[in-house]
């Protein structure tokens, strides 16, 4: 993920496909990449397995694609350094040029009995002279790379367009979705490459959801842990909805998006995205609009009314609350409904007494049902 921030957005990588990584530019050339975490203060020497295992994958390439007109390049990406006096020195970017390469490698495969070694020289001298020399002209060593635990702060130099506050949660949010994406490569499930627009575009996406009018919605799509029980879950919001006679469909949408809701606020509060009484205002301006439209629908009822006309009340009063709501915001550009529908959830749960309630007559049985328990 660091690499493609800093490449060009028109590259895109590949994983695990003909090497560890595959970068591909704009025009077609492709970058292949071996990976090497190793313990800390582990040299590369002239005989290392990293390097020549790596050169076995990338000389595989290279003859398949047409030696000399391969379009490869290839990258031995490692967290050691390059071991004093060793001629893998000259594969470094700073020696770019030099034209020892071929014979200093033939030199120390002539020293080596390592199996895997031997096999790599049979392979090599099946090159010519000059496919032997643009092979090796086109490897480069980058040494002493970053270590993974040094890599959030390096990633976050890429978010300083960022809010200070929210840059934390947004890397957050930003490694989430590229380890999903990764796993997804891995597994097969994407064949297409990660092209660096797209990475740009979501930290973009991701961005927004930290400006002063707008709060991060995370809770899209998660659900409840353990079965939902409309029929006997016993809090106080469900409750109002049992005594509305809705669908068990209905109850249980209100049921996740209660849950949504209440998940959403504490993760905003956990990350102190949420400035000193904000909720609190807007529940306050939830309960004004429902006091409003509550006396709307409620004065065409009166002393004689029956239970089907108080019935049809409550529901209309509900049906108004989850559905003609929505410009109702905790901000601006807080726009996902279920964090105004499970605000009114919220508040219906209040104890001991509701804030909002659907059925007119629903305090009336609430102190019925107190007064029968006490």
């Amino acid at each position: 993920m660091l690499k493609i921030l800093e490449l060009p957005e028109s590259s895109a990588v590949f994983l695990e496909k003909e090497d560890d990584v595959e970068f591909v530019s704009e025009n077609g050339l492709r970058s292949l990449g071996s990976l090497k975490h190793k313990a800390g203060g582990d040299k590369l020497t002239n005989l290392s397995t990293d390097f020549w295992k790596s050169v076995r994958i990338w000389l595989s390439y290279y003859r398949k694609t047409g030696c000399i007109a391969s379009d490869g390049r290839f990258l031995l990406f490692t967290t050691a350094q390059l071991g004093e006096g060793t001629f893998l020195t000259l594969f470094t970017e700073s020696a770019r040029g030099n034209n020892d390469r071929v014979e200093q490698a033939q030199a120390a495969l002539a020293t080596s009995t390592s199996e895997l070694i031997g096999k790599v020289s049979k392979e090599l001298e099946q090159l010519s002279e000059d496919e032997l020399n643009d092979f090796y002209n086109r490897i480069t060593i980058i040494e002493a790379t970053p270590r993974i635990t040094d890599l959030p702060a390096l990633i976050n130099l890429h978010l300083r367009t960022i809010r200070r506050e929210s840059r934390t949660a947004v890397f957050e949010r930003l490694e989430g979705w590229w380890m999903d994406l990764t796993i997804k490569m891995l597994a097969g499930e994407r064949k297409e490459p990660v092209h660096g627009y797209e990475v740009s575009d979501k930290l973009s996406a991701i961005a927004e959801e930290y400006r002063a009018d707008n709060l991060p919605i995370t809770f899209r799509g998660r659900w409840p842990d353990g079965q939902i029980d409309v029929a006997n879950d016993p809090r106080l919001f469900v409750e109002q909805l049992r005594v509305l006679d809705l669908s068990a469909t209905r109850i249980r949408n209100a049921i996740i998006d209660y849950y949504r809701a209440f998940e959403q606020r504490s993760s905003w509060a956990r990350e102190s995205l949420l400035i000193s009484g904000e909720i609190e205002d807007y529940e306050d301006l939830l309960v004004d609009e429902w006091t409003r439209y509550r006396e709307i629908v409620f004065e065409r009822l009166n002393d004689t009314s029956d239970e089907d006309a108080h019935l049809v009340a409550g529901k209309e009063l509900y049906r108004w609350a989850e559905m003609e709501t929505m410009t109702l915001r905790v901000r601006e550009r807080v726009t996902e409904p279920y964090v105004v529908r499970g605000a009114f959830h919220i508040l219906a749960n209040a104890s001991p007494r509701p804030r909002v309630y659907w059925h007119p007559r629903f305090l009336e049985r609430l102190q019925h049902l107190l007064g029968i328990a006490a």
